[in-house]
């Protein structure tokens, strides 16, 4: 009883896990620039995600553009985007093969296999959700690398 307790606590971790990598591929703040001039009327903040790029304004105006080749994003955005696919991807590949083995389900009968196709699916999730580092920027300095 706690062992299905368990699994299905993992379980909805791991959906609720994929779901957020899921949002975050979606979100345009993969990459923020602001330009402050020394009047603060013309100052914007520009957004640069894995699928558009959007500008703010500081009177609040926000305006967003699709990108439209892949080869138009920087190299950072590039592997972000591949990897964030891939991980999407291969996080729901991982759900997949831990509910076959589930304790819940009949999809396998015999039980040392359940156990050696859940751990497999723990493995192949557990490989799939290392979120892409892009640039490395320390905060309290102005430069990036």
């Amino acid at each position: 009883m706690v062992s299905a307790g368990l699994e299905i606590m993992g379980l909805s971790l791991c959906v609720i896990g994929s779901l957020l990598v899921m949002v975050a591929c979606g979100l345009p703040m993969w990459k923020v620039t602001a330009f402050i001039e020394a009047n603060i009327v013309v100052a914007q903040t520009i957004w640069d995600g894995l699928w558009m790029t959007c500008v703010v304004q500081s009177t609040g105006q926000m305006q967003c553009k699709v990108h439209d080749s892949v080869l138009a994003l920087t190299h950072d955005l590039q592997a972000a985007r591949a990897l964030t696919v891939i991980s999407s991807v291969m996080g729901v590949l991982g759900l997949m093969v831990v509910i076959a083995g589930a304790q819940c389900t009949n999809c396998i009968r015999a039980e040392y296999v359940k156990a050696r196709v859940v751990n497999a699916g723990g493995v192949i999730y557990i490989i799939s959700e290392h979120p892409p580092k892009t640039d490395q920027c320390n905060h309290n300095m102005i430069s990036c690398k």
